[in-house]
């Protein structure tokens, strides 16, 4: 959706967590278990990753950093980090990490526009910036709006306060828009990381070795054709993550399921869809119901690549 009102600010992200894990043997237990290489990440530099079931489906997305040596910070939704560190926790077993839910002493803020640009003008895309105690993530740009998240200790969020405040839902509008998906509550267990682009968005390393569902991720990356893909859309509502999307006329099972939904600054709504290719070219697109609202493919900030074949 092109929106010609000027965006940017800053806004505190409630709803994000941080998961810490530490010890002498985070870096080799966090590599075991998530879809990117987390082991060659330095300080200088932030990563995408998921953490999948033994099916190959995503359980949670994070974006991860690493503080120190011995030290990994993984954000991902709040509503979502109490169930993922149980479930990585069943893995550690005898390795020297740590994880704890680190959300209470750090303040996750989201920087849009001029104030992200003042802070990282000439950073690239997850390059990472230390100011002290605070710590600058350059994030990808949206609608073309440069974005950064700033990490600091609660109540420390001094390098940004005298910056214009920007809605949650704006925020939210943008992450739509930058066509990186977010695995939220409803989500959970329901995308192999293709479905939703991880790929093409530098969310999995296809040579850094084993983790829970590789074999899955894999096979659906060289053998055969990938058959559902997540497009941008608009529509007059607000879609909610895990809703239904139906092709008009086609009754019985759905085209696809929301991944990723916020409103709009000039009303209506914006999706990530995850969606089966073969309904790309059938017809109108509707929500919740084959006579909801109408949806209108927009245009995702990356390419992806459709194989004639599995639109058929």
């Amino acid at each position: 959706m092109s929106i010609e009102l000027p965006i940017g600010g800053v806004c505190r992200l409630a709803d994000r967590g941080v998961i810490r894990a530490s010890g002498a043997d985070a870096a080799t237990f966090l590599q075991s278990q998530l879809t990117n290489d987390v082991a060659s990440l330095d300080s200088g530099s932030a990563r995408l990753a998921g953490f999948c079931s033994a099916k190959g489906r995503l359980q949670a997305s994070f974006v991860v950093w690493r503080p120190a040596a011995d030290e990994f910070l993984l954000s991902c939704p709040s509503a979502i980090l109490a169930p993922t560190l149980k479930r990585l926790s069943m893995f550690v077993l005898r390795a020297k990490c740590k994880l704890s839910d680190a959300s209470g002493e750090l303040a996750v803020l989201a920087l849009a526009g001029t104030a992200a640009t003042a802070l990282l003008a000439d950073a690239a895309v997850w390059q990472v910036r230390s100011r002290g105690a605070t710590t600058l993530v350059r994030v990808p740009d949206a609608a073309g709006v440069q974005r950064a998240w700033l990490v600091a200790p609660a109540g420390a969020e001094s390098d940004v306060a005298a910056a214009p405040a920007m809605s949650a839902a704006t925020w939210g509008w943008l992450e739509v828009e930058s066509g990186v998906v977010t695995i939220e509550a409803a989500t959970v267990d329901r995308f192999v990381p293709q479905m939703v682009n991880f790929e093409l968005v530098g969310g999995v390393d296809f040579k850094k070795g084993c983790y829970p569902g590789q074999e899955v991720v894999a096979r659906s990356q060289y053998r055969g054709t990938t058959k559902r893909r997540t497009f941008l859309f608009d529509g007059a509502i607000v879609a909610e993550p895990g809703q239904d999307v139906f092709l008009a006329g086609a009754a019985g099972e759905p085209a696809g399921t929301v991944a990723n939904a916020a409103p709009a600054p000039l009303g209506g709504g914006s999706a990530l869809v995850e969606l089966r290719l073969a309904a790309l070219g059938d017809g109108a697109l509707h929500l919740g119901s084959v006579d909801g609202p109408a949806l209108q493919r927009a245009a995702l900030p990356y390419p992806v690549a459709i194989d004639a074949e599995a639109t058929a």
